[in-house]
């Protein structure tokens, strides 16, 4: 049955609230289809209106800028691409879950830590979801979600399905190989191990974060890639530029990598602030940062 895509498509619509940083202007175009069925009506009318795709997750690794976004924004929020479904552990002690690219990335590996199933607890703290962290193959000094990935399940523009082994993905630093498809869910094989273990694992690694990071400001993760051989947010701290600011946007005072919006800011300000960073650390030790974030 097809579609209505004058009813599916909503224009104009408000992303601040959808980012973690708060910040931002408006879709030209937003579709959060119920299952996909309705997602290949979308991508059928993006192809037909040559609308440039965008999906947004979790809106964790995200600044839109001030004014309108052009294109196609999907979200996958809905319940049909939220589901989580976890096999019981084999005699290899081996645990399949398969889940949605909608489901929350912090939930899952909390719920799953407290269940025993280990491979996920290294990333407690990171928000965003299943698809946005395939994506950018999401981690840290702790491990990524590319390490636990068997499969993962892709649609292209046309709205052909495909399963992916995770060696086709080619998980990188920051990056895995989608081929212009967008992720619509995955199978994880996670290891089933004593409860109270994974557990801690879990806390301490969600410690660390707290301890480290700003994680209760508006912000939007690590700004900048790590160069290699170096950590970014050194590099910002040698430079002198903690606590920097323009406006209401400032380099955070608790990890160099960071940019909190204060309350008033506006897209542009954080914008001023990367480039002023990324300027004074090549003026400083010659050494370019890339944004690890993405920029619509």
């Amino acid at each position: 049955m097809s579609v209505a895509c004058d009813q599916l498509i909503q224009h104009d619509v408000p992303l601040a609230e959808r980012t973690w940083f708060k910040l931002g202007g408006t879709a030209q175009n937003f579709c959060a289809p119920k299952d996909i069925e309705e997602l290949r009506a979308a991508l059928k009318w993006a192809a037909d209106s040559g609308a440039t795709i965008r999906v947004l997750g979790g809106g964790a690794n995200l600044l839109v800028r001030d004014g309108s976004v052009d294109g196609l924004v999907l979200s996958l929020e809905r319940p049909g691409f939220c589901h989580i479904e976890i096999d019981d552990a084999s005699e290899m002690d081996v645990a399949h879950v398969r889940v949605g690219a909608g489901v929350d990335l912090m939930t899952l590996s909390r719920d799953c830590s407290h269940r025993g199933l280990a491979g996920l607890e290294c990333l407690a703290g990171i928000p965003g979801t299943i698809g946005g962290a395939i994506a950018m193959n999401a981690g840290g000094r702790f491990g990524c979600i590319g390490d636990v990935v068997e499969r993962v399940r892709l649609i292209d523009t046309k709205g052909v399905i495909v399963d992916c082994d995770a060696q086709v993905m080619q998980f990188g630093y920051r990056r895995s190989s989608l081929g212009g498809r967008l992720v619509i869910g995955a199978v994880l094989k996670l290891r089933q191990e004593a409860a109270a273990d994974v557990k801690k694992r879990f806390q301490d690694n969600w410690r660390f974060k707290k301890e480290s990071q700003p994680l209760a400001a508006h912000s939007a993760g690590c700004v900048f890639k790590n160069p290699e051989g170096h950590s970014a947010g050194q590099l910002i701290d040698a430079a002198g530029l903690k606590g920097f600011g323009r406006g209401k946007a400032r380099v955070s005072e608790v990890h160099g990598n960071f940019i909190v919006a204060d309350e008033g800011a506006c897209a542009s300000e954080v914008l001023d602030v990367i480039e002023h960073v990324r300027g004074a650390v090549e003026s400083h030790c010659g050494i370019k940062l890339d944004t690890e974030i993405a920029i619509w």
